[in-house]
């Protein structure tokens, strides 16, 4: 089965692109972020034509998860029981495939503005919550997947030589990733040998796309029940050639639920 995540930045303006996208695809699940429209607004019937159901949380303007998938979904969660949050950045559910359970959890993370700011600081509170959260997640679910987009590119790896910010990339930052590995989850895309300068968002400014000069700061980290099922895990760059595409591309992993 095959598990994305993409952050569309506004599903209303990419509506047409996640669904082509969806057909040339068909993945299994899909794990979106950065909605930017109310949960009414929702295009629930679209997904249901293809085949897929949909649960979403939704908030005008910004922010805002959903997961599509082919399996039904059940024991929901909206937002982090361990943190009140106003923003909709959290967003789980099971899936059953093969009799096992798989526990999806789709995060918008906090973008964190600039080091040493408020926003920088929620960024951090943030994390410090989705540790606790997921500390109890993998006790009850063994076999889980955290998707979305971190706002974190976790190894120099993961950044363009000319990224000129010191946030995304801190080292306070990077101690959070390293905090969620320790909790016995692992990078499905280090799993594998990767092509240098493998990036999942590009600046809209400067031409960063055609340069690729990004960075990679969307995520799949599955548990380690799943890593010995684990047989791909990508990065789809074609959307972002996309006209008026999001700066963020589909990210893939591939697991065999056989195995």
């Amino acid at each position: 089965m095959k598990i994305a995540s993409w952050n569309v930045n506004s599903l209303s303006v990419r509506i047409e692109q996640v669904i082509g996208w969806l057909k040339n695809t068909s993945v299994d699940v899909l794990c979106l972020q950065e909605l930017k429209m109310e949960s009414s607004k929702f295009p629930a019937q679209l997904f249901h034509e293809l085949g897929y159901q949909a649960i979403w949380s939704g908030q005008k303007t910004y922010n805002g998860v959903a997961i599509i998938s082919k399996t039904p979904l059940t024991v929901e969660q909206y937002n982090n029981p361990y943190y009140a949050d106003a923003q909709q950045r959290l967003i789980a559910a099971n899936i059953q495939i093969n009799d096992q359970t798989i526990r999806l959890i789709c995060v918008y993370c906090p973008n964190g503005s600039e080091l040493g700011s408020d926003k920088f600081t929620y960024k951090m509170q943030w994390f410090d919550a989705l540790n606790v959260y997921l500390k109890e997640q993998l006790n009850t679910y063994p076999n889980l997947v955290l998707t979305g987009d971190f706002n974190i590119a976790p190894d120099d790896r993961d950044v363009h030589a000319k990224y000129q910010s010191d946030i995304l990339v801190s080292p306070e930052e990077r101690q959070q990733f390293s905090n969620l590995l320790a909790l016995g989850l692992h990078d499905s895309f280090r799993l594998f040998e990767q092509e240098e300068k493998s990036f999942s968002w590009w600046d809209y400014r400067q031409f960063a796309f055609k340069r690729n000069a990004g960075l990679r700061i969307d995520h799949l980290l599955i548990s380690n029940a799943l890593t010995k099922k684990c047989t791909a895990s990508s990065i789809d760059k074609a959307p972002r050639g996309n006209e008026r595409p999001s700066d963020h591309t589909p990210v893939i992993v591939t697991l065999d639920m056989t195995a």
